[in-house]
């Protein structure tokens, strides 16, 4: 009989890896990569040994750790080094930082009132929506994979780009934060697809969602559904006089 496992509830490569930097007291920075890559390998092997059926994920990072590990043990001439520059790390070290971020607002979704969980409500018709009457009674959130289906949809909505030249985007999480928060603070409430113009490309949809997930972290913005496959709402969750101070790219980590 075929059934799925975690091993030890890991959801995936990235987060198998952050529990040996953690466990080895490892800065992500600076990752020992020898020692971690071996690991990694012992417990790819304890799941063969266990006869589970190895995610291609799992063995795509494997692949991805000895390469890194092949480069940082062979030697190099000064003159490649500086040529290539990079830390071989550098482009992982990207990666488990991304994955941490989602993972912690993830979590502090999970830790948030979930509809039919721990809150219940009755439906609010489209009009009394609209109104807003009751909204503020209702206390529903919405969780992040309800967000991140969302976000799917968006995108999926979003004709093929075609690009006829190669132009790097420059797009800061903070300066779209500050959108959003103007967006709010001239309205009451918002829909979530208010935030989406027919002229947003993909990659602009994608940072915007980082933003809302950014400020929901930080418990500026709260999250509404009133029900299940209706719309999302999103409305401040603090004073507006209490926003400037909160929102410059060094608070946030961006500077």
């Amino acid at each position: 009989m075929a059934f799925e496992i975690q091993l030890e509830n890991f959801s995936g490569p990235m987060d198998l890896l952050l529990h040996l930097i953690k466990s080895n007291e490892m800065d992500v920075y600076d990752i020992r990569i020898v020692e971690i890559t071996e690991q990694y390998l012992q417990v790819i092997e304890q799941m063969k040994l266990l006869d589970l059926d190895i995610a291609g994920e799992f063995l795509l990072m494997a692949s991805t750790l000895l390469h890194i590990k092949s480069r940082m043990l062979l030697p190099v001439s000064e003159e490649i080094e500086e040529e290539e520059g990079e830390d071989p790390r550098a482009e992982l070290v990207k990666r488990l930082l991304e994955y941490q971020r989602y993972k912690e607002v993830a979590e502090l979704f999970q830790q948030l009132p979930q509809l039919d969980r721990d809150v219940f409500s009755n439906c609010l018709t489209a009009a009394e929506l609209i109104s807003g009457e009751e909204l503020e009674d209702a206390q529903i959130v919405a969780s992040v994979y309800q967000l991140a289906e969302a976000l799917r949809v968006l995108i999926k909505e979003r004709p093929p780009e075609v690009f006829h030249e190669v132009i790097q985007e420059s797009l800061s999480v903070a300066v779209y934060i500050e959108r959003i928060l103007e967006k709010l603070t001239s309205a009451r409430r918002l829909a979530l697809r208010d935030f989406f113009s027919e002229r947003l490309s993909r990659s602009e949809i994608v940072v915007t969602f980082l933003a809302m997930l950014e400020l929901v972290k930080m418990r500026m913005v709260n999250v509404e559904q009133v029900k299940e496959f209706s719309d999302i709402w999103l409305s401040l969750a603090v004073p507006v006089e209490e926003l400037s101070a909160s929102t410059s790219e060094e608070s946030l980590g961006y500077g």
